[in-house]
């Protein structure tokens, strides 16, 4: 069962902990392709970036700033190339007062290196009165690093620009989705499957791919409705997808397989996204969720991966955060969980020895 202490200690590199701007999302906590973690926090016109010094360690290198500039609705994807996508979008007033707003994205392709130069790929429409309706865009990375970018669209669709095998990107696609709210979740399986789940007004539709570059085809569609934003997909077995999901009825965690009735997880999440991981614990294949609470606290919930219906263990950690929190497996595969603080500034705490997944004190980074 996990545990944690709510006491925040004092940074380990002996600094005080300088005061950060504002947070406008994240924090993001990213594994790199040399076991060191990063944590990204998206501020006004930039991204705060801090890089551990040595992998499994506990000091950090920063913050670093990361151009953002008119950049808005950040997020942060990754794939088994460890690379990591920027998406976000960017509006440009018009002499006639109106707007063009375009879909950018960037890349960082290795841990603490600059990242490439914000792209564009445009938007799904050429009208400008239905292109600025575009919603906050999402990610997936295929296994063979092509990236797939979904936004929801003003009418209730959603519209999907992927890259090809050789990295070209091919032009927007609709899918077949329609009363769509904001949040489509896209997830790629380790079979080079992409899938999205879209949250609806009246349930959650499933649309996957039945070979890989294919188009989307229409699968099944779920009687639950997840709160917008909150979805976070994880694959749980080969070429398997399970989605956990706050319900907007019930309130609680949802597990969602397709093809299999919702599973009720419990627990007492606010309206922010649910962070997911898989991991061993005590030999056993587990899946560990992080939410921030109705109380405003880092709350963890453990269950055997797959086996949600024996029941998940929810520990509220009493770290008070806002934001909501971010996990991952260090150098070392323990177990990371970051988290923003009251003041805004990053903090992680991580699984110590011993039996179940036991967490360190919080020290800011």
């Amino acid at each position: 069962m996990p545990s944690a202490s709510p006491r925040l200690a004092a940074p380990r590199n002996g600094s005080a902990a300088a005061a950060s701007p504002r947070p406008l999302g994240g924090p993001w906590l990213v594994t790199g392709y040399d076991g060191r973690l990063t944590a990204y926090v998206h501020a006004e016109d930039t991204i705060l970036r801090w890089t551990q010094a040595t992998a499994g360690g506990s000091r950090w290198q920063g913050p670093e700033s990361l151009p953002a500039e008119g950049i808005t609705h950040l997020g942060v994807v990754h794939g088994q190339d460890r690379y990591v996508h920027f998406l976000g979008l960017r509006t440009r007033p018009r002499a006639d007062g109106l707007s063009h707003v375009d879909v950018m994205y960037a890349t960082q392709y290795q841990t603490g290196r600059p990242m490439t130069p914000w792209h564009s790929l445009g938007n799904p429409f050429k009208e400008i009165d239905k292109a600025v309706e575009v919603g906050a865009p999402t990610g997936a990375v295929r296994s063979d690093g092509a990236l797939y970018v979904c936004v929801p669209t003003g009418p209730g669709g959603v519209a999907l620009r992927r890259e090809n095998r050789k990295g070209a990107w091919v032009p927007w696609s609709v899918l077949d989705a329609a009363g769509a709210t904001d949040g489509p979740a896209p997830a790629a399986t380790s079979d080079a499957l992409v899938q999205v789940l879209v949250p609806t007004r009246v349930s959650a539709l499933h649309l996957r791919q039945m070979t890989p570059g294919r188009p989307m085809e229409r699968g099944d569609e779920a009687q639950v409705v997840p709160v917008p934003g909150s979805v976070a997909p994880l694959e749980t077995a080969a070429g398997r997808i399970t989605y956990y999901l706050t319900d907007a009825a019930g309130g609680g965690v949802v597990a969602l397989r397709p093809g299999s009735w919702p599973v009720p997880l419990g627990g007492a999440p606010a309206d922010g996204r649910i962070a997911a991981l898989r991991t061993g614990l005590d030999g056993i294949d587990c899946t560990v969720l992080a939410v921030r609470g109705t109380a405003g606290t880092v709350t963890l919930g453990v269950c055997a991966t797959e086996g949600e219906q024996s029941g998940v263990w929810w520990t509220d950690t009493a770290m008070r955060c806002q934001g909501d929190p971010s996990l991952a497996r260090d150098g070392h595969g323990r177990v990371v969980v970051a988290a923003l603080d009251t003041e805004g500034r990053p903090a992680v705490a991580r699984q110590e020895d011993g039996q179940g997944l036991t967490l360190s004190d919080w020290t800011r980074i």
